[in-house]
Order: C-alpha cells, then sequence, then structure tokens
C-alpha cells in the first residue's frame, strides 16, 4: 500500500501553518505524528494535495503548569504524557491511563493533538479530556479560540475543528483535594481498540461522595458523560447497593454499536462491568487521600 501523491511543506510557525490550511482550501492536512493520518493515506481514504508537517513547531511539544491546570501543546507525544512528572503529581490518570494506548511505537510517535483531532470514539485521549472538562485550544484564520471537550467532539470522526484551524494545545484543570480516580478498559488483546472503556473521578468528603464524574468510550458515537449517574451518587457512600444500581444504569444509557469485534449487548454488559471497576478504584483512592 503506497499513499497518493502530495506536496510537502514544514512551517515555522502555528500563523504560517494556519496560513496553508487556508490558501488550500480544504485540500491539505496536517501531520504531526501520523499515527492515524498514514494508514489513512496508505489505503487512499484521503488524497490531500499538500501535507503540512508541524512536528517541529516551537513550543508545541511543552507540557506546562498553571494555578488552573496542566496545558499540554499539541505536539507532545503520547510516551511524554505516561512520563510526565507534572501529571504525575497532578493528574495521574493521564500518566495511568497512557499505558493502555496501542503499542510502545505508536505511543513513541502518536501525539495528543492528532488523537484529539481525530475524535475516535473508543480512543483513551478523548475520554480523559472529557472526563476532565478539559480546555481544548484552537488557532485558525479568525484568531484563537477555545472549545470545552464535550462540545468538541460532535460523532465518530468528527470534531468542532474546522479544515483552516490547527488544535495547538489542551488544558486539563486541577483535580479537587480528596479526589480519588479510576479508568478501566476491555480489549480483546493488548494494544488493541477498547471494546469499552470508562473513566471516574470521586471527590470524597465525610465518607460520602461530594463530587463526581463518570465518562465512558466505545459504546456511543463520541466519548460521553453520564449525568443522570453522577446526580444519583452525589452526596451517596459507595456501597454494594449504591454500585448495583449505578452498573444497572450504566447499561441502560450506553448506547453502544454491533461490529465486528462485538455485539452492542456485549459492549452494553462490559460497560457495566468497567464502569463498576472505575468507580470501584476511584473509591478506593479517595479514601485514602
Amino acid at each position: 500500500m503506497k499513499p497518493p501523491a502530495f506536496d510537502y511543506a514544514a512551517p515555522a510557525s502555528i500563523a504560517e501553518a494556519v496560513q496553508l490550511l487556508a490558501s488550500h482550501a480544504g485540500e491539505a492536512k496536517l501531520i504531526a505524528g501520523g499515527q492515524s493520518l498514514m494508514p489513512m493515506l496508505n489505503f487512499r481514504l484521503l488524497d490531500p494535495a499538500l501535507l503540512v508537517d508541524i512536528s517541529r513547531l516551537p513550543a508545541f511539544d511543552q507540557i506546562t503548569t498553571g494555578e488552573r491546570g496542566i496545558t499540554v501543546g499539541g505536539g507532545v507525544r503520547h510516551h511524554a504524557l505516561m512520563r510526565s512528572p507534572e501529571l504525575e503529581e497532578r493528574l495521574p490518570i493521564i500518566n495511568h491511563t497512557m499505558q493502555y494506548v496501542a503499542h510502545m511505537a505508536i505511543r513513541n510517535r502518536g501525539t495528543i493533538g492528532g488523537s484529539l483531532a481525530h475524535g475516535d470514539p473508543a480512543a483513551e485521549l478523548p475520554l480523559l479530556a472529557v472526563l476532565l472538562d478539559a480546555e481544548i485550544h484552537i488557532t485558525g484564520p479568525a484568531g484563537d479560540r477555545t472549545a470545552r471537550a464535550e462540545d468538541f467532539f460532535l460523532a465518530p470522526l468528527t470534531t468542532d475543528l474546522s479544515e483552516d484551524e490547527i488544535l495547538t494545545a489542551v488544558t486539563f484543570p486541577n483535580l479537587a483535594a480528596g479526589s480519588g480516580w479510576g479508568f478501566e478498559e476491555i480489549a480483546r488483546r493488548s494494544g488493541d481498540f477498547a471494546l469499552a472503556g470508562a473513566g471516574s473521578v470521586l471527590t470524597i468528603q465525610h465518607g460520602i461522595i461530594a463530587d463526581v464524574r463518570l465518562a465512558m468510550m466505545g459504546v456511543d458515537e463520541t466519548p460521553r458523560r453520564l449525568p443522570a449517574i453522577e446526580a444519583m451518587l452525589l452526596g451517596r457512600a459507595w456501597d454494594a447497593g449504591v454500585r448495583a444500581a449505578a452498573v444497572r444504569q450504566v447499561r441502560e444509557q450506553v448506547n453502544p454499536m454491533s461490529d465486528l469485534q462485538a455485539s452492542a449487548d456485549y459492549r452494553r454488559h462490559l460497560a457495566g462491568v468497567i464502569a463498576g471497576r472505575a468507580l470501584d478504584a476511584a473509591w478506593a483512592k479517595g479514601q485514602t487521600l
């Protein structure tokens, strides 16, 4: 398999990259890690006139800390997220979850911006962005803008990103004190796309859940939070009865599809299993803080 012929450009700045995208009217594609783009080119699913290489843009691969949270440049590799001491201190769920992303070779090349812009509903980084209420920073011909993660993913492989815009960074807010977290996914083999995945964050105060987040991947057209279940858990202690009710509601509220890997019913069953496990882990961690 060989990609179609294309021109190549390596701009020296974000502004120059945006100008190249705008001037080619949808016929240009960005490349940074290439872990999603190159297979699509090789299968001739895309036929761009120009590839715009943004992998070496200044400050595009930096992780910076601030009072509100941690900002990760769009060119940061998955492996760097896995090894980041800043994330390990403030948002260890990100370090932990990166070990589930494909294989080491892909983690060494794939970028956070590429994964979010690709918008795969079964990918780990879009789930984390939704779970953690991330802010996605975008630059285009009209200037800079910020999108909330929950509004960014529109449909499978479809995001709120125009053809002449670049996802430059993502900011993950700090977790509240006393927050435990959990992440679980199930795949047929290590490194395969997940059949289903779940992430949770629980803030525990005086033995009850003071704040809760629960998000799922691989069981709908986009990664999604489950607000009705979050509301049900708020103000309660995590026990066997509450757990059983949460698992039951997860299975009722997800909307999985059938494919060659698994049926919708099987994915619905898995959603309950892994949501329960993710909440178990978040409760256990929160109890020790």
